[in-house]
């Protein structure tokens, strides 16, 4: 794209760009209430304009309120907040309206419009808001998509879409009418490394050709090290720390050091790694000379199981759709009462394994035999007591809304297995103990926090004490604190009730925090499988680049 056009707001074409030596949003005295309750209380930020300022807390501690407060969808019970130097509380909707055009956001829930096209998505904004002639928005959308690697996409539809190439059609959306602020709500949440590496890549190259002023909420400490020339933490609904990120990190304040203690462990880097001695010996080691597979080809050295008795044995496992071929001759086992965390970029094919595993998939070729039966022909009765045994969280919760918290939990204990309340009650209280939910036991979903939403969920799959656990990304939108905690739910139910657990995870941190075996999936293919020393040490280029992805 031509740099000095892109710099001039395509809604507002006449409006002068704001001074680079004022800050183009402030907030002073701010405070937010929900239920007479204080979400954001006396809070004070400045943002620079033309720089990248990150923004970081727990979960339900406002941040998503606060960039609404920034851009003015939401206004403030008292403070002010000054975005272009007006005070969105005091001017008019049109007023706001037309500064909001020059200030665009990003939702961590993509917000397409289902019924159209990848194109028809990108362009919307110019098609409704300007007098641009078709070949002229046509050619915008077009720079953006080469850019963003999606040529291909242009005619596709949402439902289409991986995860990765939503947000980057979301990306697009929201920056092709040049705007000069864009505040970003989890850019990266749910992406792979390698697909979170390119969405930083992508931030940056904007910031700086564009001259765009970015607000980022985010919880991936390696993406914030990367993005923020400055940070700022949210806690009791106050700015605490801000600086450099470096200077938050070391922060002597105990609020931010508990939240920044694993910020170490946030990417793996390889220089760490490699003066790490190898726990044994094995297949597909750093001695091996390793040649570089074709695009999408199998594993460079055959798949080793860390062994075990096999709770899940797939043998083979060819699935296609159409001329669609996701799943191409993939053989694992699933170790009994171990840790199973299967890892791949969007769309290599990990969600359609699983759902293989728990029989909602039939093979096109293969086999799949969990608790020593094969599953091909298994149906009714037969196939839901063999799922009765399995546990699953999905990476949406997908709570009832009509239910509290408590009911939420309760459901499987009363519905699936006929519990009687108290002794469904007890059990209950028990899991929302140990996942930090039990003081939002009697609200309702819509009253909690997209983090609190992933813990109830959590503690619903959990509290029937399955035999198998199958957990869809249980991480993602997680802050430090609250995915730590995660992970030790997840090695607590696997030690404490003998769970066989499998784990779909693009975290890198997690993965080789919770992990016995790991196992990545590259396009459909099998690539590498084993403890995660052996992934550390793995000779395949593409297991390297993804378990790397991003370090500094």
């Amino acid at each position: 794209m031509n740099t000095p056009s892109a710099r001039k707001n395509l809604l507002l074409p006449d409006v002068s760009r704001w001074p680079d030596d004022q800050p183009v949003i402030e907030l002073e005295g701010v405070t937010k209430r929900y239920g007479g309750v204080p979400i954001i209380d006396g809070l004070d930020l400045k943002i620079q304009t033309g720089k990248t300022t990150v923004i970081v807390g727990e979960s339900g501690s406002g941040k998503s309120v606060l960039l609404r407060l920034m851009n003015g969808l939401t206004l403030p019970d008292s403070g002010k907040v000054r975005l272009f130097g007006e005070d969105l509380a005091k001017a008019s909707e049109s007023t706001r309206m037309a500064l909001r055009k020059r200030c665009t956001m990003v939702f961590q829930s993509y917000a397409l419009i289902d019924s159209m096209d990848v194109f028809t998505n990108i362009a919307f904004p110019l098609r409704e808001n300007t007098r641009m002639k078709l070949p002229e928005i046509a050619k915008l959308v077009d720079d953006l998509l080469e850019m963003l690697e999606l040529p291909h996409a242009r005619h596709m539809m949402p439902n289409e879409l991986s995860g990765g190439m939503k947000k980057r059609v979301s990306l697009a959306r929201a920056v092709i009418t040049n705007p000069e602020v864009v505040l970003f709500d989890e850019p990266t949440t749910g992406l792979d490394p390698v697909m979170i590496e390119f969405v930083d890549n992508l931030i940056i190259r904007t910031q700086r050709e564009y001259k765009i002023t970015s607000v980022i909420i985010s919880h991936d400490m390696a993406s914030n090290r990367r993005l923020s020339d400055h940070m700022a933490m949210l806690s009791g609904g106050k700015i605490i720390k801000e600086g450099t990120f470096d200077e938050v990190a070391h922060s002597d304040d105990p609020t931010v050091q508990a939240f920044m203690a694993n910020i170490s462990t946030e990417r793996l880097t390889k220089e760490e790694d490699e003066a790490a001695e190898p726990e044994a010996e094995i297949a597909g080691s750093a001695e091996a000379e390793p040649t570089v597979p074709e695009e999408g080809g199998a594993m460079i050295q055959p798949p080793r199981s860390i062994g075990g008795e096999p709770v899940v044995v797939v043998e083979g496992l060819h699935k296609s759709f159409g001329k669609n071929k996701v799943l191409k001759g993939i053989t694992l086992e699933i170790p009994k009462q171990k840790i199973t965390v299967v890892i791949g970029g969007s769309g290599s094919g990990k969600s359609v394994l699983i759902k293989h595993i728990i029989g909602l998939f039939q093979p096109t070729a293969g086999s799949v035999e969990v608790f020593g039966q094969k599953l091909k022909g298994v149906k009714g009765s037969e196939m839901q007591s063999i799922q009765a045994r399995i546990g699953l969280l999905f990476q949406g919760a997908a709570l009832f809304d009509s239910m509290t918290v408590r009911q939420n939990i309760a459901f499987p204990l009363v519905e699936r297995l006929g519990l009687k309340k108290k002794e469904a009650k007890a059990r209950v209280e028990e899991v929302a103990e140990q996942l930090k939910v039990k003081d939002i036991l009697d609200r309702f979903p819509a009253a909690v926090s997209n983090g609190e939403r992933k813990r109830v969920g959590l503690a619903r799959a959990i509290v029937t004490k399955p035999e198998i656990m199958i957990y869809d990304e249980p991480t993602t939108g997680q802050d430090p604190i609250m995915m730590k905690r995660v992970d030790d739910m997840i090695v607590e139910a696997a030690e404490t009730f003998d769970i066989t657990s499998i784990v779909i995870s693009h975290d890198m941190p997690s993965t080789f925090r919770i992990a016995d075996q790991i196992a990545m999936i590259y396009k459909g293919h099998l690539v590498a499988v084993g403890s995660p020393t052996d992934l550390q040490a793995h000779p395949d280029p593409r297991v390297q680049e993804f378990i790397f992805a991003g370090s500094s």
